[in-house]
């Protein structure tokens, strides 16, 4: 699903001697940029590559070489011709056999050979250690770069009684024998005549580098020429195949290294055409060729992806120019093309994605257009939908769509402009498996060569064209006035349809074009995009990243100033420009790809190494609001438009670069794991399908949905109130449903829940969505990580549903259930589907309301029992029906309970059948519940159920029969006696009851509230008991009172409490009671000084006029603080201990940390034993630890 495009084309033409002079063999040194040229009059040319970068293309079209002349002798000539890297020189081999060493610098030549018979091929290895010569008698020479000889070999067997050296085979031997070495140098490859054959049989040989040795050898086949080239990878050796005899045209066949023929295919051209040259790039994923045919020659690249040959590429030179080809050897897309009479051309090519905006892809392959709606289908390639055929092969392509039409541009490598309209992409169905002729438009004048095209409106084009190339004139239209440009061009084409165009049909024909205006260029453009937000307008790539604006009419924008602030930093090939929302109009973004992996925006690098790019638009107006991209790491960022504007990029994203110690939940947010080496973007599909279309290095295709465009699709269609849609992509994808409620909040989704309900119809759909709804808010737990689902003006109402929900006894699942519950009873007509989801809100709902869906059950099996005629009993489901869904969505024995709960046993039985209990196990229940009374059988049912306050109101109901169960009950659970006390009226029976709870407060160690209760029920004894186990001595001596006791009796129970009082700590109460009920004034003092309260110790001296007493409690006072001060001070030194070792232990911290970081490494960075291990040593540490322990601390705190 790409395309290869032609983004920038230099011609300059060597300057040749006026005399008949041509060139013939080409060699490249890669160190100092330079291209060598040995011509027909023995001369060689040396040229700098850099001079096709510098000159500025309309200045100058010749470009100035140096001359070397290698003396021959006469008649001698040269046949052979490369250069060698470690000699820094030249290889020249002549037809009398010598080897020529040419140093270029020095203009030196020096013979460092002979070879008898003379040579007819040099080729080096990749490496440069050795060098193979091929000689006129047939003749394998292999010698390394010193000329020693290491070995020779016959191409053939020869018959017997024949020696190599008789000029009479020589002279038979004619045909030149190519060598092709594998890309390591270890094997090469040769092509001759078959010496056992009578025909043009050729064989193809694979020879072993050091020794010599045949390795393999194909079978005799009729091999078109001297043609052959080894892959670089070493996997497939090109030759091509003869077939005149068979009335075909030449195929290109591959062959493996053991000799056997892999595969093949045919150049699709006439049966006289042939194959002049074969060369692959040095990615090994092109393979050039020189074809000639008729009046032409033409230089053909081809594509290999998923088992099929792509043409991607074809440019067509007149014949007489005898085109000639290389490939650089370190960039795999430039191609240096040079003809006869001097005229080099470097062609750069740069992979584009073959989809276009529309997510429909458009694949040349010759003269085809492969078309593939992928929004349709995504239909795997070589595969399409359909085709449209040209006349030539299609060199550039254009594509304009909108809502109601599709526009295809496309030249040809003949110079021809093609159009067609498509219908709009939803009939494009009706068009499957067809192929379309497209007629070249009708014209009067050349359009020169293009560079680039794109559509600025429905019937305008916009190109950058070349004139003066030599395949700039191969067109028959071109005029003399169209033949004296020269240079590059900017032309508006304007088009017209002489035809009837009939909506739904294709119109591939009648159309017609002219320049409406053409301006001529002072630089390389290195491309162009339309402008989105303004109408016929597009902006221009120059050299270096220079961005201008050029407006339809109005020609090229002369304001440099304006268009500073977007140009790029460097020469970007890929570049698009794209419309993001603002608050005000639409605005264009420019990106821009280096081909060093640098994507920019706007004069700003936001990645250094990114690989391929795309565009994501949610909503239908093509505005984007996603970016996404892969980098050379084979990861996947989805990046929002609006952190590029606002520049978080580096915040949000870290340079898009994988750090390894971050956490697996945070690495699915920010970016995914291609899970292929090499794979790049090819194109998206947009709205609510959220895909990335990826293309693997083998060619297939992988659609995949990242969670981030998903999530962004389901939001852009809940705030468009879309709920149908966004629940086909909730389902589709597998997102919690809860997002459809959370996105805006429950509270306003009960609101929504009506036209929920209307959108979707479809009960199932609802069913699994209610099924699924939970008291959580996903927003904030699940998909915390995406913020858009967060939105401030969301935030509000989201933090209003929080505080309801505190406030309130109403949950989010309850709540929402029943909302659903009531759009579909006010939407949905009477069904059984309709009754089943209903049921499930009610299962579903939190806590289960499985009482109110079995009364819906009941109802059912009520009507049923009425008879089949009753109207009700067509529009629900049976009672078996409904109960078994029931059963499904709940626990059974949940559901079995509930029915008892409802004290209707015959349902109860209904339940425990269809929930497969055995009924050994509820049917002897049944029965007995069946034979008792009905207050007693709820009494029953409801202690099973655990239903304890209705069973306390049932056996209260029952009478006195049944008090001492009543009685049992309350003391087996406590928490009925407050609702006991209720029920029971008998003054009698109230106060048994408020004495037993008594007795179970004072059990359970709550002796104030037991005190309390048996005063209600004037049990004085127990009361007092119960104070004086929690202490309370007012409430004993209260108590005391009621109980009349005597004044000894009293003081007896004051003493007690004194003794008990102080031994408990409370001398102050202690001492209360022995002033004023033991009126013991020196105990009372004394406990008052132990319990330190000065004050009131004096004021009980003073009021008895005790002067011994208050000099005690002088004495006392002083002691006491002599000693506090004395503790002070005491834990003042310690303090200042403990502040000494407390910045001993941080210093060495801060210490430690230091040394760390040093060696990139932070204690957030140790792992869990170390970290554990660091603590232990710190807690060990005190103010004298010595360096010693600190050694000690770092061995264990450094890594193994």
């Amino acid at each position: 699903m790409k395309n290869l495009k032609l983004y920038s084309e230099v011609s300059l033409n060597l300057e040749l001697p006026p005399k008949e002079e041509t060139l013939l063999f080409s060699a490249l040194d890669i160190e100092r940029n330079r291209l060598f040229f040995a011509s027909s009059a023995n001369n060689i040319y040396t040229a700098q590559l850099s001079s096709f970068q510098n000159e500025r293309v309309p200045a100058k079209t010749s470009i100035s070489a140096e001359v070397d002349q290698v003396e021959l002798e006469a008649g001698d000539f040269i046949t052979s011709f490369d250069y060698l890297m470690e000699k820094e020189a030249l290889i020249v081999g002549t037809s009398d056999g010598l080897l020529h060493l040419h140093g270029v610098d020095g203009n030196s030549t020096e013979v460092v050979g002979k070879v008898e018979g003379g040579v007819r091929c040099i080729s080096p290895s990749p490496d440069g250690d050795l060098l193979a010569v091929i000689s006129g008698f047939g003749q394998l020479l292999v010698m390394t770069h010193d000329w020693d000889l290491l070995y020779e070999n016959p191409l053939e067997d020869l018959p017997e009684g024949v020696d190599v050296r008789e000029p009479d085979f020589s002279s038979t031997y004619t045909s030149e024998s190519p060598i092709s070495w594998r890309g390591d140098g270890k094997y090469f490859a040769t092509l001759n005549e078959s010496s056992d054959s009578t025909s043009l049989h050729k064989r193809l040989k694979v020879w072993e580098r050091d020794s010599g040795t045949l390795q393999a050898s194909s079978e005799p086949k009729v091999f078109m020429g001297a043609v052959l080239e080894w892959m670089p990878s070493g996997a497939k050796i090109a030759v091509v195949y003869d077939r005149t005899v068979e009335n075909k045209c030449p195929s290109i066949a591959f062959f493996e290294r053991n000799g056997l023929e892999r595969s093949s295919f045919s150049i699709n051209e006439q049966i006289d055409a042939t194959v002049e040259i074969l060369k692959w790039n040095s990615g090994s994923d092109l393979l050039a060729a020189v074809v000639r045919c008729g009046n032409y020659d033409f230089v053909k690249i081809w594509f290999f992806s998923n088992n099929h040959w792509y043409l991607k590429h074809e440019i067509r030179y007149l014949r007489q120019d005898g085109m000639r080809l290389m490939w650089h050897p370190t960039k795999p897309l430039q191609l240096i093309c040079w003809t006869l009479d001097g005229q080099i051309t470097i062609c750069d090519f740069i992979w584009t994605t073959a989809v276009m905006e529309n997510s429909t892809a458009l694949v040349i392959d010759g003269s085809k257009i492969l078309v593939t709606p992928l929004s349709l289908s995504l239909i795997p390639p070589p595969m399409y939908l359909f085709s449209l055929k040209f006349p030539a092969a299609v060199r550039e392509m254009a594509f304009y769509t909108n809502s109601s039409k599709n526009c295809l541009a496309a030249s040809l490598s003949d110079g021809c402009l093609c159009v067609a309209e498509l219908p709009a992409s939803d009939m494009w169905e009706e068009m499957d498996g067809k192929e379309f002729f497209v007629e070249a438009s009708i014209s009067d004048i050349a359009f020169g060569s293009f560079i680039h095209l794109i559509w600025l409106d429905s019937h305008v084009l916009l190109s950058v064209s070349h004139y003066g190339f030599s395949h700039s004139n191969c067109s028959s239209r071109a005029t003399s006035s169209e033949a004296a440009l020269l240079g590059f061009y900017m032309q508006e084409i304007t088009l017209e349809c002489s035809e009837d165009q009939a909506p739904g049909l294709t119109t591939c024909s009648g159309w017609h074009a002219k320049i409406s205006n053409q301006n001529s260029l002072e630089g390389f453009v290195i491309g162009i995009a339309p402008n989105p937000a303004k109408r016929c307008s597009a902006f221009l790539q120059f050299g270096g990243g220079k961005i201008v604006e050029y407006t339809s009419k109005l020609g090229i924008s002369r304001d440099a100033v304006k268009h500073d602030d977007i140009s790029f930093l460097s020469s970007c090939p890929w570049m698009s420009v794209v419309p993001v929302g603002t608050n005000g109009p639409l605005k264009p973004l420019l990106f821009g790809l280096d081909d060093v992996g640098r994507l920019q925006v706007s004069g700003k690098i936001i990645c250094n190494n990114c690989s391929s790019f795309s565009f994501y638009s949610k909503l239908d107006d093509k505005v984007i609001s996603h970016l996404i991209l892969a980098t050379k790491q084979d990861l996947l960022f989805i990046v929002d438009i609006s952190h590029i504007l606002r520049g978080e990029l580096e915040l949000k994203y870290e340079n898009f670069i994988h750090v390894a110690s971050r956490r697996k939940e945070e690495e699915s947010i920010s970016f995914i794991n291609i899970w292929e080496r090499g794979a790049k973007i090819v194109g998206v599909l947009h709205g609510d399908e959220a895909a990335v279309i990826l293309q693997t290095t083998r060619g297939n295709l992988e659609c995949i949905y990242p969670r981030k465009l998903v999530l962004s699709s389901i939001v852009n269609a809940l705030i468009q109130r879309r709920f149908g849609d966004a629940l086909v992509m909730v389902r589709r994808h597998r997102i919690d449903f809860n997002v459809i409620v959370d996105y805006c909040g429950w509270q306003e989704f009960l609101q929504s829940a009506l036209e929920f309900v209307k959108q979707v119809k479809n009960l199932s759909h609802i069913t699994e969505f209610v099924c699924a709804i939970k008291n959580e808010n996903i927003t904030e737990t699940l998909y915390k990580k995406f913020e858009f689902l967060s939105l401030p003006c969301h935030k509000e109402s989201k933090d209003v549903q929080a505080k309801d929900f505190r406030d309130s006894e109403a949950n989010k699942v309850s709540s929402v259930l029943l909302a659903i519950r009531k759009a579909l009873e006010d939407q949905v007509p009477e069904s059984s589907a309709r009754e089943l989801c209903i049921l499930t809100t009610l299962a579903r709902s939190d806590p289960p309301a499985l009482e109110e869906a079995l009364e819906r059950i009941k109802v059912i099996r009520e009507t049923e029992l009425l008879g089949s005629d009753h109207p009700r009993s067509m529009s629900y489901p049976s009672a078996e029906e409904a109960l078994k869904h029931l059963l499904w969505l709940s626990d059974p024995e949940a559901v079995y309970e509930a029915a008892l709960g409802l004290y209707d046993l015959n349902l109860a039985a209904i339940v425990a059948l269809n929930s497969q209990r055995d009924p050994k196990e509820f049917l002897p229940f049944l029965q007995e519940l069946e034979r008792m009374p009905a207050l007693l059988m709820r009494y029953n049912i409801d202690l099973r159920l655990h239903k304890f306050e209705n069973a306390l109101k049932h056996v209260v109901s029952l009478g006195d029969a049944y008090y001492a169960d009543c009685l049992d009950l309350m003391q087996k659970y406590p928490q009925l006696f407050p609702l006991g006390l209720q029920l029971i009226t008998d003054p009698v029976k109230r106060e048994q009851v408020l004495e037993a709870w008594a007795d179970h407060l004072s059990d359970e160690k709550c002796f104030e509230d037991a005190a309390t209760t048996y005063l209600c029920c004037t049990s004085l004894e127990k009361a007092m008991k119960a104070y004086h186990a929690c202490g309370n001595w007012r409430g004993v001596l209260t108590v005391a009172g009621l109980l009349k006791l005597g004044k000894e009796e009293v003081v007896q129970l004051a003493h007690e409490l004194c003794e008990e009082l102080q031994a408990l700590g409370k001398p102050g109460e202690a001492a209360k009671i022995a002033l004023e009920y033991c009126q013991d004034v020196n105990s009372g003092i004394n406990l008052l000084i132990s319990a330190r309260d000065w004050e009131e110790a004096l004021r009980v001296a003073f009021m008895h006029t005790r002067e011994d007493l208050i000099s005690e409690v002088k004495n006392a006072s002083l002691e006491c603080a002599n000693y506090v001060i004395g503790e002070y001070k005491e834990g003042l030194e310690k303090v200042g201990k403990y502040l000494a070792r407390y910045l001993a232990v941080r210093q060495r911290r801060l210490l430690l940390a230091a040394k760390l970081q040093a060696e990139d490494r932070t204690m957030n960075d140790l792992d869990d034993d170390t970290i554990s291990e660091s603590s232990s040593a710190f807690s060990g540490m005190s103010v004298y630890t010595t360096g010693y322990a600190f050694y000690t601390f770092m061995s264990h705190a450094s890594p193994p």
